[in-house]
């Protein structure tokens, strides 16, 4: 299919790598960008599994061989946006660190992605999602009292990571249009993940928030927004923090919302929270969903992956889309004028390399 989205015209070149930089350049991919993937020699494709890799296409190059070099640089020559994912001074020790790229295209973007960031006492150690969230205060803020809850690597790779990179080159390229002038983009984890937290920041400087976990109004403490369990094993989830939505929620489920407000202080959540817990123990799931679902008592079930799939509202806006059998979420945010779209599903490492040196190249 022709590219379509309103990054259109857009060329990406994207380092090979792990989590947040594919994910990042599969939006850009989403969005209608031209992203070329450079690809190791030897390296094993995934298939239409490989759905962080969807609608690139692939050179496979032998950075240590000059000549090889010499391809990948006249590749970022005609690129508006580099993203690597590697440790800091790995792209320097290839040839390809951002002194010499930008020497080649000084319009270019350079997007670097890491967890720890490009300087700082742990810049050269290695690590994971967990690791980065845990420095900034996230990973201590989410869960019980009991211990940190993992939240997936959402909060870190593609939260804080792979949005913030995407964010960061888009926004270098504004200005690279405007100015001619390219510049570096140092995207860390350990920033993206901190900016995240901005709201409970704020909360605690207004004195709302605790640094004891598992005791505040949005982290599952409070009685009007946490998850129930229900008679059949299923779970749902309730989050009525204004009054009037409060009030519906104790109308429908005859839940005596007088004798237990919806204080913000703390005050009577833990009683409250039993109370509520054995009335939504004695019903199913789906009695629930049939009380709720739809109405102003903010409610919504605890869906799987597999589940969420086949819900009604999730099916009408087309949430996910199947490709070559494989289903997975569909290109987002959405647009009235530009319309991203998946471009193909993720190529054969190398497969693409001759077509791409003849359109991108310059004989």
């Amino acid at each position: 299919m022709k590219a379509q989205g309103p990054l259109k015209g857009v060329k990406v070149v994207e380092f090979v790598g792990l989590g947040p930089a594919p994910f990042c350049a599969m939006m850009l991919s989403d969005m209608g960008a031209d992203v070329v993937r450079i690809d190791r020699p030897d390296a094993l494709g995934l298939g239409a599994a490989d759905v962080l890799g969807r609608g690139r296409r692939s050179v496979a190059l032998d950075l240590k061989s000059e000549a090889e070099l010499e391809i990948a640089l006249r590749l970022i020559a005609s690129a508006d946006i580099l993203l690597e994912g590697y440790r800091p001074g790995v792209m320097e020790r290839l040839g390809l660190g951002p002194d010499v790229a930008l020497a080649r295209n000084p319009a270019l973007v350079y997007g670097r992605m890491t967890g720890w960031g490009q300087f700082g006492p742990l810049a050269h150690a290695a690590g994971h999602d967990l690791n980065y969230i845990a420095l900034t205060g996230a990973l201590g803020s989410i869960g019980d009292t009991d211990k940190p809850a993992i939240p997936l690597n959402l909060v870190g790779d593609f939260g804080g990571g792979a949005m913030y990179l995407g964010f960061g080159v888009l926004a270098a390229m504004h200005h690279a249009r405007a100015t001619g002038e390219g510049q570096v983009v140092d995207a860390a984890i350990v920033d993206g993940a901190a900016s995240l937290m901005a709201s409970q920041h704020q909360l605690a400087a207004l004195g709302l928030w605790s640094r004891d976990r598992g005791t505040n109004l949005l982290d599952g403490a409070a009685h009007f927004y946490t998850v129930y369990e229900c008679a059949d094993g299923g779970f749902i989830s309730v989050g009525p923090l204004e009054p009037e939505f409060y009030a519906l929620l104790c109308e429908k489920t005859g839940f005596d919302g007088g004798k237990r407000p919806a204080d913000w202080s703390g005050k009577g959540w833990p009683e409250a929270k039993a109370e509520l817990a054995a009335l939504f123990k004695s019903q199913s799931r789906d009695h629930w969903c049939n009380l709720l679902e739809g109405s102003d008592a903010c409610f919504a079930p605890v869906l799987d992956f597999e589940e969420s799939a086949t819900h009604p509202h999730m099916v009408e806006r087309g949430v996910y889309v199947e490709l070559d059998g494989v289903r997975q979420a569909a290109p987002a945010p959405r647009f009235s004028r530009t319309p991203g779209a998946i471009q193909g599903q993720a190529p054969t490492p190398g497969a693409d390399r001759e077509a791409v040196l003849a359109d991108w190249l310059d004989d």
